[in-house]
């Protein structure tokens, strides 16, 4: 079955980084429904329209296409009496961003630790960085209707919400 609109694929995947370095390996595969519900990069949809199994792509992806631009607005600078223990550099820590009034949990990593601040920052790790994504389809099949109906794919045995 090629993948078209409302079919959930399964991809074996990895991302590089602009010098070719390994940043990421899908460790199991990686399913998402096809047809613009937002499971990924939307030229990597793009790409992957219409293959089938075996098949490949290689994807440059531009920072905007990718993760975005960074955002310093997402770096904070904390003193560090707030924190418990002995939060090291790379650790996640859950915070809250604030857009208006409302008020969104995040996930900040670590980025520099001090004596007295601690350096967070809610950026993704690849944001502002092009990559390229490389997929090789597993398996292609229709979507049921459950699944166009929550607009992601159910994992094998499970909605995976």
């Amino acid at each position: 079955m090629k993948i078209i609109r409302n079919s959930v694929v399964a991809l074996k995947f990895e991302m590089l980084d602009a010098k070719g370095a390994l940043v990421e390996r899908g460790k199991s595969p990686y399913y998402y429904l096809h047809g613009g519900y937002q499971g990924i990069f939307p030229r990597v949809e793009e790409a992957l329209a219409g293959k089938d199994v075996g098949e490949k792509v290689r994807v440059r992806l531009a920072a905007a296409d990718a993760f975005g631009a960074r955002d310093a607005a997402l770096v904070r600078v904390e003193p560090r009496a707030k924190f418990g223990g002995r939060p090291k550099v790379g650790m996640q820590v859950r915070g809250e961003t604030a857009a208006g009034d409302e008020r969104h949990p995040m996930a900040f990593r670590v980025v520099q630790v001090t004596e007295s601040e601690i350096t967070l920052d809610g950026n993704h790790p690849l944001a502002g960085q092009e990559i390229e994504f490389r997929a090789t389809v597993l398996a292609v099949r229709p979507a049921s209707p459950e699944e166009i109906a929550h607009g992601h794919a159910h994992g094998p045995g499970d909605h995976h919400h």
